[in-house]
């Protein structure tokens, strides 16, 4: 088949969940045979330049990339709240430039699927019927309102109100959309039900992130035990929040009882304030690193205190593949059919936090038990091959039907 994958950033380099997601579906379309083109916005925030990807990547799809600032401004934001009935989060992502590239491609190349990949590619379906027959489909990355519902209930005063205003906004934004697609596309079985519960009635297939096993190999080879760690985009809100709240919950009283205990933590564009915040005794501060499995290999235990969000965590399963025992919230394990005291640690508190992360640190056989247990369930549940070939066969029943 020909698959167009639409993307409101470039995947490359795969170092988010979101960024991992598309990527790993280009693979897994292109692996089974598939011609597949990549048209993506190139935003100020994750600009790249196509000699920048990897000549092995781009063998595997064509990708065009359309400059779309997409940046964030505050007096335009301020406008948007005052004259505008959109989200500001969308409007960002609506370009003309991007819309032309759009119409130009569609009467260059024909395709079978359209698959535009999360809420913010939507608005520009209409163009697509007009320039396409192609079967349309909306993979559903996450309930994009629910962030930022969950994100308001953590905040106080004025963030907290604009919040509530934005997430009421998204909301609106996102079932107004519902239904315009041919398939809805979610990346777990959680939001599926969600949309269908907000007015989807068209058919829908779940498929969750693959995991490109040649790439995910566990190693204990520079394996530093005990030792906590924790890998994410630093500029996510929702990672941010956690993390501020570990820090100040739960952090003084783990090192207390562990003097030698080091939490290393890792991610890029952190801001000044949130750097200000982790300079704490045994934390140790690593920005941005080069090779995010061989950092994850070379810790113990993973630490994901997650409130808010949505969707799936990318990171966790990333993680569960690379052998480690990750302790976390209902909210991190969200929508990842996980077993608690199997092969994950669930906690809600900062109690049960610290029991859980004081187990594992103390009992080096538990650690790789869990750790075990959760490379086996990564590896039944999320092999990036079978999950892309089960989506295309869903694919060719309804092109036939």
């Amino acid at each position: 088949m020909r698959i167009l994958q639409l993307m409101n950033k470039v995947p490359w380099p795969p170092k988010d969940g979101g960024a991992i997601a598309c990527m790993n579906m280009t693979k897994g379309f292109s692996m089974l045979g598939h011609e597949v083109t990549v048209l993506c916005m190139n935003t100020s925030k994750h600009h790249v330049r196509i000699k920048d990807i990897p000549s092995d990547i781009r063998n595997k799809a064509e990708f065009r990339l359309v400059e779309v600032p997409a940046s964030i401004n505050w007096i335009k934001a301020a406008l948007n709240l005052l004259l505008s009935k959109l989200p500001y989060n969308a409007q960002r992502f609506i370009s003309r430039d991007f819309s032309s590239e759009l119409i130009k491609l569609l009467t260059e190349k024909h395709f079978d699927i359209i698959q535009l990949e999360g809420l913010y590619l939507c608005p520009y379906i209409p163009v697509i019927r007009k320039y396409s027959e192609a079967l349309v489909t909306y993979r559903a990355h996450n309930i994009e309102y629910e962030i930022w519902e969950r994100t308001a209930k953590l905040s106080k005063g004025l963030r907290s109100k604009y919040l509530r205003n934005l997430s009421e906004r998204i909301k609106r934004f996102e079932i107004s959309y519902l239904n315009s697609y041919d398939i809805l596309i979610p990346i777990t079985d959680r939001d599926g039900l969600i949309l269908d519960e907000l007015g989807n009635t068209k058919p829908r297939h779940t498929s969750q992130t693959g995991i490109d096993f040649a790439s995910l190999v566990p190693t204990a080879k520079k394996l530093e035990f005990p030792s906590l760690f924790h890998i994410g985009a630093l500029d996510w809100a929702p990672n941010q929040e956690g993390l501020i709240w570990f820090f100040g919950n739960c952090w003084s009283k783990i090192k207390s009882e562990n003097p030698q205990l080091k939490f290393y933590l890792a991610g890029r564009n952190a801001p000044e304030w949130f750097e200000r915040i982790i300079k704490l005794d045994g934390v140790e501060y690593m920005g941005e690193i080069n090779d995010a499995y061989d950092f994850i290999n070379s810790k113990a235990v993973m630490v994901v205190p997650l409130f808010s969000g949505s969707g799936m965590r990318i990171k966790i399963i990333e993680g569960m593949a690379l052998g480690k025992p990750i302790v976390t919230t209902d909210i991190g394990t969200e929508g990842i059919p996980t077993e608690n005291g199997n092969n994950i640690l669930i906690a809600n508190d900062a109690d049960q936090f610290i029991e859980a992360i004081t187990r594992l640190i103390n009992d080096r056989g538990l650690s790789d038990h869990i750790g075990k247990n959760a490379i086996g369930f990564i590896q039944e549940k999320y092999d990036n091959l079978s999950q892309a070939g089960a989506l295309v066969e869903f694919y060719r029943n309804h092109i036939h039907s």
